[in-house]
């Protein structure tokens, strides 16, 4: 099997900056799913089933120019690495070129075999070759064993799975409310229940024997199946509405760890332009969608893709 590719100036921007910050705080280890066409950077899909899982996908021409693979796979390669290594060697190609010529075009990256210092079994490798006017330097990042056709297909099946959005979802705005109000929240307890409503509410609720703590985002944006709120329901509760539009249908509920859940609001890192929620069809996960606009628009940026998915620890209702 063989992958090289430039990284362009765009790449290593969306890497270095944004993406590979955000994914280290999903977890130590990441794979590198490569396919003719894509790049995914996949967390927890056919590992760690209870921790939670993140999938970011590019577009090859958003990372890469110049990019040749080839596999007995279907020319697909995946492996497993760790992130924060692999962002060390990227930030350290930078540092290196950037002062001479730029960027772009000059850190080329490739999967190679190398026998290691005190081995005698050669061991895979994900390197990058930054040439610079003066100087050339590799760096070498250590990967796994690439995975075997029945691993590749296993991960395939888990991406496709993945990719299934909750029929109702909501826009949450202002994440610097949501991050602040769960900072709070972790001090009191670890279990936080989550409602999605057809109406566009959002609802988060943590409860000890001694406190219970909730906060409500109302009237948001939804995408997917939606209702018109009671008028009844006006001068309810918020934990009333909720616990009445779950009843009606028109709601679900879940429980999730709240470790979990400020985890995913570090994707924030990877600058997104917002956030939608959702949970699965019978309270399978809740889903975190990240949307990307292209630059200076309010369209979507189809070229790249984030979403979570954060396991249920109770089924909740529906």
């Amino acid at each position: 099997m063989k992958f090289k590719a430039v990284v362009t100036e765009n790449g290593v921007s969306l890497l270095d900056r944004r993406f590979l910050p955000a994914l280290e705080k999903m977890g130590k280890i990441c794979h590198l799913f490569l396919t003719r066409d894509h790049a995914f950077f996949l967390h927890n899909l056919i590992t760690t089933p209870d921790g939670i899982q993140s999938i970011a996908q590019f577009r090859k021409q958003a990372l890469f120019e110049d990019y040749r693979i080839s596999s007995q796979n279907e020319d697909r390669i995946a492996f497993a690495f760790d992130i924060s290594l692999l962002l060390r060697a990227v930030r350290s190609s930078v540092s290196i070129i950037s002062g001479e010529f730029g960027i772009a075009n000059r850190l080329q990256v490739k999967l190679v075999k190398k026998l290691p210092p005190n081995s005698t079994q050669p061991m895979p490798f994900l390197t990058f070759e930054t040439k610079g006017y003066k100087s050339a330097v590799i760096q070498d990042v250590p990967i796994s064993k690439p995975l075997s056709r029945a691993q590749l297909l296993q991960l395939q099946a888990a991406l496709d799975a993945a990719q299934d959005l909750p029929r109702t979802l909501v826009q949450v705005p202002d994440s610097n409310r949501l991050q602040n109000f769960v900072d709070r929240m972790k001090h009191v307890g670890d279990l936080l229940n989550v409602s999605i409503s057809k109406y566009g509410d959002l609802h988060l609720q943590i409860s000890t024997t001694l406190i219970t703590l909730g906060a409500e985002f109302r009237k948001l944006l939804v995408v997917g199946d939606k209702a018109q709120a009671p008028s009844e329901d006006r001068d309810l509760s918020a934990q009333t509405r909720s616990g009445r539009a779950i009843l009606m249908g028109d709601a679900q509920s879940v429980q999730v760890s709240i470790r979990h859940f400020s985890k995913s609001l570090q994707c924030h890192l990877a600058k997104p332009d917002c956030a939608f929620y959702g949970i699965a069809p019978q309270g399978a996960c809740l889903t975190v969608i990240f949307q990307f606009f292209i630059p200076g628009t309010r369209q979507t940026d189809k070229s790249i893709s984030l979403h979570c998915r954060l396991p249920v620890l109770d089924p909740g209702s529906s």
